[in-house]
């Protein structure tokens, strides 16, 4: 009896869209994940223009928001891991901007 493995391919983004509420993220294998924005607060805080402003990093597998010094894993998408940052961080980078220094 022989038993082969398929080796399963990393979920790569190929775009991606926000609103005031949501985070959807469409996967170049036609899957299209839809999270609250909450989970990120960095984007939650974001302006619409800055939100628009991602690239996708490391093959699709992360998208990266300069403006915002946001990151965000596909993998994560997938398990449905909110961001991690802690309290203390976002609210160093909410005064931060603030002050007009991102």
């Amino acid at each position: 009896m022989s038993s082969s493995t398929i080796e399963p391919r990393a979920a790569s983004a190929s775009s991606v869209e926000t609103t005031d509420d949501a985070l959807t993220v469409s996967l170049t294998d036609g899957r299209t994940i839809v999270v609250p924005l909450a989970w990120y607060p960095r984007l939650l805080h974001g302006t619409a223009e800055e939100r628009r402003r991602w690239r996708a990093v490391d093959g699709g597998r992360g998208l990266h928001w300069t403006d915002l010094d946001e990151d965000v894993r596909v993998d994560d998408l997938l398990a449905g891991r909110a961001s991690g940052e802690s309290q203390a961080s976002l609210r160093k980078w909410l005064d931060r901007r603030a002050d007009g220094r991102s």
